[in-house]
């Protein structure tokens, strides 16, 4: 079955986060969503819950655990028991929650630079102390600098967030990276919150996603997994994610104010995670294969543009420019009055930066990319 990548869907009018803040002449390609339809099989499971026409409260459907499980050990031999499983809304609030319940006032936190801002926003929103280790360009990648996280390490340090694969460089981290981070908390008893949400959205073949509690029982054992199939089937407004947790201490604290502050996924939720587990690899390798040839136009472009540089993105589909080639002071803002939005790499730590969405039809990434290019010139 073939899958239209190339479709033009008018988002304007949907109320899209994206395509809704910027005036029409402007090309949104910031926030983490695809411009993709979801998968059929989604929309069917979604549909035939419509039609069934009772939308009330729901539990964690027991066929969805399983299909999560059964996924962890098929992909990664990574075996998950079902009570390591808690269902929640979304991976942002299990950040939030990690930083809240993992850790106490006057603990600390280390994470890394530049990053996805939630994993920043949850020690600031719960008043942790935290410590930002700067990421190193090594090798075309993205990768800890780990003299320098081994130099932020403190007496009070409690929990490392990682992001894996990374947002916003598009780095897989290799087993032997993430043997060191697993290796390294252990040493400074720390536990480790783990946002792998870009699993799914591996584009180099032949580097396979490794969760880091896979690694070793001991790894397992200190840390929190969030999982979730929003970003890679297409499904960020459905929202429903998971924590992947064995200790049973660190689960009941994960969960203390479950429903007191974070609600359950949504019954129609529960239906789309779950048809795009079981029904909808056919339409993630065709996505896949489409985001690849839109990862390889936007390298070439960004390498043919003066001024700017970015390196090799092995998963996702974001592109992390350097755009202090160009004599200007604000580079989001720049782009922007030249008919493009991007991410301003501020957010993420790095306000020399611009994060490019490349999730979106061919068409009209070449169209972005001719504005990006006359604006650096």
């Amino acid at each position: 079955m073939g899958f239209d990548f190339d479709e033009v869907i008018e988002r304007r009018g949907s109320w899209s986060m994206r395509w809704e803040r910027d005036p029409p002449e402007v090309i949104p390609l910031w926030v983490a969503d695809t411009d993709f339809r979801a998968p059929p099989a989604v929309l069917a499971a979604m549909s035939r819950r419509l039609a069934h026409g009772i939308l009330g409260y729901s539990v964690p459907p027991a066929p969805l655990r399983d299909a999560l499980i059964e996924r962890m050990q098929r992909l990664y031999g990574w075996r998950v028991e079902p009570d390591w499983v808690v269902f929640v809304p979304g991976v942002v609030p299990g950040l939030h929650l990690a930083a809240r319940h993992l850790t106490r006032p006057g603990e600390h936190l280390l994470l890394p630079r530049p990053v996805y801002h939630h994993l920043k926003r949850a020690p600031e929103g719960a008043g942790r102390e935290f410590t930002e280790v700067p990421l190193t360009l090594a090798d075309g990648r993205w990768v800890w600098d780990e003299d320098a996280l081994a130099g932020a390490a403190r007496p009070r340090s409690r929990l490392l967030m990682l992001c894996n694969p990374q947002n916003p460089g598009g780095t897989i981290f290799r087993r032997d990276e993430l043997e060191r981070l697993a290796a390294f908390a252990a040493k400074h008893d720390l536990l480790i919150c783990s946002d792998e949400i870009h699993a799914d959205l591996l584009l180099d073949v032949g580097k396979p996603h490794v969760p880091i509690a896979s690694v070793s029982r001991e790894a397992s054992r200190r840390t929190v997994t969030l999982l979730s199939p929003n970003k890679a089937f297409g499904i960020p407004g459905a929202g429903c994610a998971f924590a992947v947790i064995e200790d049973a201490d660190l689960r009941r604290a994960f969960s203390t104010d479950h429903h007191a502050t974070v609600h359950d996924a949504s019954v129609l939720a529960y239906e789309a995670a779950l048809a795009a587990y079981r029904e909808c690899e056919p339409w993630l390798q065709a996505q896949l294969a489409y985001l690849r040839a839109n990862r390889d136009l936007v390298e070439r472009e960004i390498a043919a543009t003066p001024g700017l540089a970015m390196a090799h993105v092995e998963a996702t589909f974001l592109a992390w420019i350097d755009a202090s080639g160009l004599d200007v002071a604000d580079p989001y803002r720049h782009f922007l009055e030249h008919g493009v939005a991007l991410s301003p790499g501020r957010q993420f730590g790095s306000p020399r930066f611009v994060r490019l969405n490349f999730g979106t039809r061919r068409e009209l990434l070449a169209q972005a990319l001719t504005r990006i290019r006359s604006a650096s010139r």
